[in-house]
């Protein structure tokens, strides 16, 4: 059963959410609340293994709550699907940096929803291919650092594969690029997120672009 907190300002789309997802047979929506400070309140008293977060709301931000229960340095960290009404938003890109493990657009159809929560919640980053290439590439420029040094410790195999992930390529994709098995790219995407400390491709591929072995 995959425990879902669904936080939204606005009631309608909050209501909706919750009403998709507590329908199904593998999801329970555990709580709602309307900001990100009661957000992080919740998780953390309910330990959702999902919240389902808006970006914008009141008291405090979906970043920022989405930095407090999913950034660098939490203990026991909550996955996080952000919801926006805008693909290329920016604070969709700085909720990805924040730790959120994909977003979704509200007016996506159930299905995508319910598939999204799903994935996530499994342990997969949600990040569509060209929304990766867009979503990313938009503010590469603006925070990877000058003259950044490669300092990954990656093997040059594995570099290759981070910047065709950083492409917006899947795991077959790149297995047929580089004519090998998904299941030797899968091993190299392991490798590569252990080595660099990250939890999914979402954030390995901005650890690409702001370390400039991506552009």
């Amino acid at each position: 059963m995959i425990r879902v907190l669904v936080c939204d300002d606005q009631v309608l789309i909050r209501t909706g959410f919750a009403t998709i997802l507590d329908a199904q047979p593998d999801i329970e929506v555990v709580g709602e609340c309307g900001d990100g400070r009661a957000a992080v309140d919740l998780a953390r008293r309910l330990r959702p293994d999902l919240v389902v977060m808006d970006v914008r709301m009141p008291v405090l931000d979906g970043i920022e709550a989405t930095r407090l229960l999913a950034g660098a340095g939490v203990e026991q960290p909550v996955k996080v699907l952000v919801v926006t009404t805008f693909n290329l938003d920016e604070y969709v890109y700085e909720a990805l940096r924040a730790g959120a493990s994909g977003f979704l657009l509200k007016d996506a159809p159930a299905a995508q929803i319910l598939q999204g929560v799903r994935t996530v919640a499994s342990g997969a980053a949600l990040l569509a291919p060209e929304v990766t290439r867009r979503l990313v590439g938009r503010y590469a420029e603006r925070i990877r650092p000058p003259g950044a040094p490669d300092d990954s410790g990656l093997t040059p195999r594995e570099l290759e594969v981070l910047r065709l992930i950083a492409d917006g390529l899947s795991n077959a994709e790149i297995a047929e690029r580089l004519v090998i098995s998904q299941e030797t790219v899968k091993t190299y995407v392991s490798r590569i997120l252990t080595k660099l400390g990250l939890r999914d491709r979402v954030q390995a591929v901005v650890h690409a672009f702001r370390t400039g072995l991506a552009s």
